[in-house]
């Protein structure tokens, strides 16, 4: 008896399965528009994301000038974004405000431009373009938007990913610093790429980081040099390290900070 339950129960949702896809494959050599958007709008909600996103490729072409251009084009982007594939979604978002800068979707359509490039950021060690892009279209759709009940989301995906910016550029910089004097003068590199950086983004969680690495590179450079430079590097070191400890007096890094500045001193005597 249970064996023929489940029998039942695998043959009712292979049918299912069957009827589904058969009605796919007949959708798509369906001359009926309409028959075709209400089929990718039931697609989209029962998350079959992939099957609405391909009906609606065809069907936003056959809409175009029509009343139902807009929905239609809006729900394929949504459909790419649902899927996951963020890079096709944002064309479509972007292809959508474009089209209709006071639509009914512009909102939303702005905002998933901008979230799907976040949500599709490299890692720091990766080109960071599409990071920079995703920046871009946030800061638009708070510029456009700024009473959204989205501005606090957007606004935290900045400041995330304009930390991941700033860890590349502590990252390059922190190789110049390895690279110290080899084949050329990497610490003044290092400084140069760190300074840049807290420019960029000076409310970055890695400006200590930053202007700790400023303050290294200065003492490397200052102990490596020849004997009539020490004391003007020492010096430079000594004004870094005031710098660093009046923005940081209770930095974990106190005591390697003061060591160096120890140490500075006794180039700068008189």
């Amino acid at each position: 008896m249970i064996k023929n339950i489940r029998k039942y129960i695998v043959i009712l949702a292979a049918s299912t399965i069957f009827a589904s896809c058969g009605e796919y494959q007949r959708v798509l050599k369906s001359p009926d528009v309409n028959y075709r958007l209400d089929y990718a709008k039931r697609a989209f909600e029962e998350k079959k994301y992939t099957q609405a996103a391909t009906v609606l490729e065809d069907v936003v072409t056959q809409f175009k000038g029509s009343d139902k251009a807009e929905e239609s084009l809006y729900l394929l982007a949504l459909s790419n974004y649902e899927n996951k594939d963020y890079e096709t979604a944002g064309q479509y978002f972007k292809t959508y405000y474009a089209r209709y800068p006071k639509g009914k979707y512009t909102e939303l359509a702005r905002f998933y431009t901008g979230y799907g490039y976040y949500l599709d950021s490299p890692e720091p060690q990766l080109d960071q373009s599409g990071t920079i892009k995703a920046i871009e279209e946030l800061q638009a759709f708070l510029d456009y938007f700024p009473k959204s009940d989205k501005v606090s989301i957007a606004q935290n995906c900045i400041f995330e990913l304009q930390d991941k910016l700033t860890l590349k550029q502590l990252e390059n910089a922190q190789l110049y610093y390895n690279l110290g004097s080899y084949l050329a003068n990497n610490y003044e590199s290092a400084v140069i790429v760190a300074r840049n950086a807290i420019k960029d983004y000076p409310y970055s969680k890695y400006k200590e980081d930053l202007e700790l690495l400023i303050l290294k590179a200065r003492y490397q450079e200052a102990r490596e040099s020849v004997d009539e430079k020490k004391a003007d590097r020492f010096r430079e070191v000594i004004d870094e390290y005031y710098s660093y400890i009046n923005n940081y007096p209770d930095t974990p890094n106190r005591e390697e900070a003061d060591n160096i500045f120890k140490i500075a001193q006794r180039y700068v005597k008189d």
